[in-house]
């Protein structure tokens, strides 16, 4: 069992609040200030929790997952940036986000040791990136990838032995899966 460190405590903790607050976000549609309160909320935890992560990754020297984890920072911005102003991110950073996916999976062949890990690794880096990037311009896809990273993650910190983290990846599936449900439902109604 791996030690738990207070970047671990705040890194998890703070991802796992953009889930918590991404689900009720999707609760609160039908209040606009509370939807884009929530939203608000939901990036900006997210990208307080970077730092905390980057910081495990560091002490770990998993040079790896921390390029892959900065590779989704401009979608982290584009996402603060469009609950503030409630407008899109300006398009030269959302070029940059767009560019930083096929950039960080290209890095995840850069640690090819094993299909097993590295199928968990490529999978949970394609859904945080992409799923990032869908989920700062309010697309519903988002969620999908989501569950794919958290999923694929979740398998992996299983392997490795890393209870505190795999729990905080269930709970990630258990609030994603629900703000996708949630999406879901008040689509089919508003187009019925």
């Amino acid at each position: 069992m791996d030690s738990i460190a207070l970047e671990d405590v705040l890194g998890g903790g703070l991802y796992l609040l953009n889930k918590l607050f991404l689900d009720i976000m999707e609760r609160r549609k039908s209040s606009v200030e509370a939807y884009w309160f929530w939203r608000k909320l939901a990036w900006i935890v997210y990208l307080l929790g970077l730092p905390p992560v980057l910081m495990i990754f560091y002490h770990e020297q998993d040079w790896l997952f921390g390029a892959v984890e900065l590779g989704g920072t401009p979608a982290m911005f584009c996402g603060v940036i469009a609950a503030m102003s409630r407008k899109n991110a300006p398009a030269w950073l959302d070029r940059i986000a767009l560019y930083a996916i096929p950039v960080g999976l290209a890095v995840t062949f850069l640690d090819f040791r094993d299909w097993h890990t590295f199928a968990l690794q490529f999978l949970g880096s394609a859904g945080f990136l992409i799923g990032t990037y869908e989920l700062s311009k309010d697309r519903q896809s988002g969620y999908n990838w989501f569950l794919l990273m958290n999923t694929a993650t979740g398998a992996l910190l299983y392997v490795q032995g890393r209870p505190f983290w795999l729990l905080q990846q269930i709970l990630s599936i258990i609030f994603t899966f629900d703000a996708r449900r949630v999406r879901r439902l008040k689509t089919a109604n508003a187009t019925a």
